[in-house]
């Protein structure tokens, strides 16, 4: 008597390969530590991230500061668990915007063509001219700090990577005989799009999405650095360190924590994103 295995599901399949690698599984538990700590900031922090004393300014590290406080007597560790809320605000709504405006841009031009084609991809090129970093330090030059525009900057500068991607892959379904098909019956061009090219270009969409949480992050912490993103007293990462730059010698404690917490959690997102990429392509796998 034989016994036959029962098939594995696909989805269970993918979980598996998601995960089969020890640096996915660390990756993924830094992310998770992350998204938990930006959470749950003002309840785990010890003080109050604005607080100021200047009986304990540039204090070392003890057993009541644990990294130490700045040059405005401020606790460190307080300050970079709510600059992470900052930094998984901006990594998450970032992207999202930017992926939807680049994906119907790039979904319009690919299966309409034409002039619209045309017009769009010139704008898109303009716009992939420019470096990320040096597009979002123009625009937000122009449109000044604040909450809302920094998104949008961030937003505005991944804009032309998303309607890139969506365009080429838009092109490409655009040619198989299921769009002909639907075609042929009358079916509806919105109808199309979304039940048969969205789903279709979607993987790559949300494989760039993910790597660039990692680099929303890093943006605006390059900003606030600048002094363009998050305006003090708000802590954020970039801001930390632009403060700890100029009392290195007094307490270098707030450009360690942030540049550790920084370089972190964007490799762990990176991480998670080249295996998301290696799940769903797997063509692109070493």
């Amino acid at each position: 008597m034989s016994l036959e295995l029962a098939p594995v599901e696909p989805r269970f399949v993918g979980f598996r390969l998601l995960f089969a690698k020890p640096t996915t599984i660390a990756a993924l538990l830094v992310v998770l530590c992350f998204i938990t700590v930006a959470l749950l900031a003002p309840v785990i922090a010890p003080y109050d991230p604005l607080a100021q004393s200047y009986l304990r300014i540039n204090q070392y590290p003890s057993m009541e500061h644990w990294l130490g406080t700045d040059q405005f007597g401020r606790d460190v560790l307080s300050r970079l668990l709510y600059g992470a809320r900052n930094s998984l605000i901006f990594g998450l709504i970032s992207p999202t915007l930017a992926a939807v405006v680049g994906t119907t841009l790039g979904v319009m031009a690919g299966y309409f063509g034409g002039w619209m084609d045309r017009v769009i991809s010139r704008v898109i090129d303009l716009l992939l001219a420019f470096p990320e970093l040096l597009l979002a330090i123009m625009i937000s030059a122009a449109l000044g700090g604040g909450f809302w525009n920094v998104v949008m900057v961030i937003a505005i500068a991944f804009v032309p990577g998303f309607a890139r991607v969506a365009r080429s892959s838009t092109l490409a379904v655009r040619q198989e005989p299921y769009i002909e098909a639907s075609v042929a019956v009358g079916l509806g061009t919105g109808k199309i799009i979304l039940r048969h090219v969205l789903p279709n270009i979607s993987a790559p969409i949300v494989v760039l999405s993910t790597l660039w949480v990692a680099s929303a992050i890093r943006l605006e912490a390059s900003l606030s650095f600048l002094g363009l993103g998050t305006q003090p007293p708000n802590p954020s990462w970039g801001n930390i360190i632009r403060d700890g730059l100029g009392n290195i010698f007094g307490s270098p404690w707030p450009i360690i924590g942030a540049g550790f917490a920084i370089t972190v959690v964007v490799l762990a997102f990176n991480v998670l994103g080249d295996a998301l990429r290696d799940l769903l392509d797997p063509d692109t796998a070493g």
